[in-house]
């Protein structure tokens, strides 16, 4: 398992977002050399936690829990094909792009060490948006990348340090409950009567998806 791609964006200014700062960082592109990852701090007030990325949202991104997005390289080949396009990496907006992980098969509060440094824990799945759809130009996209179900996984940093392309990625620690960030993505998404299960992942989880679950809970039980 692999590190292919290490992505940061700058700020952009684009008509298809209403983020105050009045543009968008999901265009990220390959940086050469390492990159520090670390903990950003608390969402709303912080974006990434890699050193020269651009968070422009911080109402809906960025923060400790969303400190970094990855996604696989797999996932993306296999969207070229079905759009009939080139993708390069960080097309999806993704920080990082890997190599034989099973990215979205990543049970939330799986550990991954990448390099000698880091140490990564899987929160939860992405959830496209407006501007994820402006920023790929494809009809329905919303729509579409939800059905595809390999969202990719948001992290926070468990151990801060320098990553760069080229670098192992290890599993160090893989929980015993059955929470994948695919089957978190469904609840959140198409299959909200999946929430309920997604509580067993405990405080792993991202906490406004564990607050989504426990509303679901106390309105419709179990």
């Amino acid at each position: 398992m692999e590190l292919l791609s290490v992505n940061v964006g700058r700020l952009k200014a684009v008509e298809y977002t209403d983020a105050p700062a009045g543009g968008t960082g999901i265009d990220k592109r390959p940086v050469e050399g390492p990159v520090r990852i670390s903990a950003p701090g608390p969402k709303g007030e912080f974006g990434s936690g890699l050193d020269g990325d651009v968070v422009a949202d911080l109402r809906h991104h960025g923060g400790d829990d969303q400190a970094v997005y990855a996604l696989a390289r797999e996932d993306l080949d296999a969207w070229e094909r079905e759009l009939g396009r080139p993708l390069a990496a960080g097309a999806f907006g993704e920080n990082l792009t890997t190599s034989g992980v099973d990215v979205s098969g990543a049970r939330i509060g799986e550990r991954w060490r990448i390099g000698d440094e880091v140490v990564l824990e899987v929160t939860s799945s992405r959830i496209p948006c407006r501007t994820f759809a402006g920023h790929l130009g494809e009809k329905g996209w919303v729509r579409r990348f939800t059905q595809g179900g390999a969202p990719g996984a948001y992290l926070r940093v468990i151990e801060p340090g320098e990553v760069r392309a080229g670098d192992t990625v290890e599993v160090v620690h893989r929980p015993d409950h059955e929470v994948t960030v695919a089957l978190q993505f469904r609840s959140a998404t198409t299959e909200r009567a999946l929430l309920p299960r997604t509580l067993a992942a405990g405080a792993a989880l991202h906490p406004e998806a564990r607050a989504a679950a426990r509303s679901y809970v106390e309105k419709y039980g179990e």
